[in-house]
């Protein structure tokens, strides 16, 4: 039987230089599965602080859109509600003018209302009617929100009056208003128009009229 190819043997250098490289990728393998746990807790932490920043940012887009939100519903609110402010200003020109022809009627008899105050019956009746109209326009300003202030015998408060002179009038504490030139109206917690009032001076000092922080005078 013949000897091997002598082509085929390994050399000792060559069996020395196979062993080195096996042991190198041992090692290189060995050193990786070594350092795998520090990787692996490493990218846990920075999945966690991924995770922990999308929950912030999540709580703050809801809590941005609840405010959202709750500020849509306060404007459609009052949009709504003092959508017809410009209107309901230009109908007070009306109520005055209305109250202005009662008053005129009125004044023939002092203390009686105004449609027997006339004897004509057909002025009588046409007196009547302007009362009726005027009743029903108030109705149709509160159905809408709009109502008026009923000053007279009240402190002045700055915030619903405007003091056109001061009357002098011992008999009441100072501030207190004693005549209406000109009726305010109030829609919803803002206000249309101040009343136009006479102030009492002369009395004893009257308690100073409340603050009203939630007043709007911006209609």
């Amino acid at each position: 039987m013949s000897d091997p190819n002598p082509q085929d043997a390994a050399t000792p250098d060559e069996l020395k230089t196979s062993e080195t490289d096996e042991q190198r990728a041992d090692g290189t393998v060995e050193r990786e599965v070594a350092d795998e746990p520090s990787t692996g807790g490493q990218r846990v932490a920075e999945l966690e602080a991924a995770v922990a920043d999308l929950r912030d940012r999540l709580l703050r887009s809801h809590a941005e859109m609840e405010n959202l939100r709750r500020r849509t519903e306060r404007e459609v609110v009052d949009a709504k509600r003092y959508a017809v402010s410009s209107f309901a200003r230009d109908l007070l020109g009306v109520a005055d003018n209305l109250r202005r022809a009662l008053d005129a009627a009125a004044a023939a008899t002092p203390g009686a209302e105004a449609s027997e105050a006339v004897a004509d019956p057909v002025f009588a009746a046409l007196v009547e009617g302007v009362e009726l109209t005027e009743r029903e326009l108030g109705k149709g300003l509160e159905k809408h929100g709009v109502r008026k202030l009923d000053p007279k015998g009240k402190p002045f408060d700055p915030h619903h009056h405007e003091a056109v002179f001061e009357a002098p009038d011992p008999s009441v504490p100072a501030g207190t208003v004693v005549q209406v030139m000109q009726d305010g109206y109030v829609i919803g917690d803002r206000i249309l128009r101040p009343a136009m009032v006479a102030v009492a001076r002369g009395g004893p000092k009257a308690d100073a009229a409340p603050e009203a922080p939630g007043l709007d005078r911006t209609v």
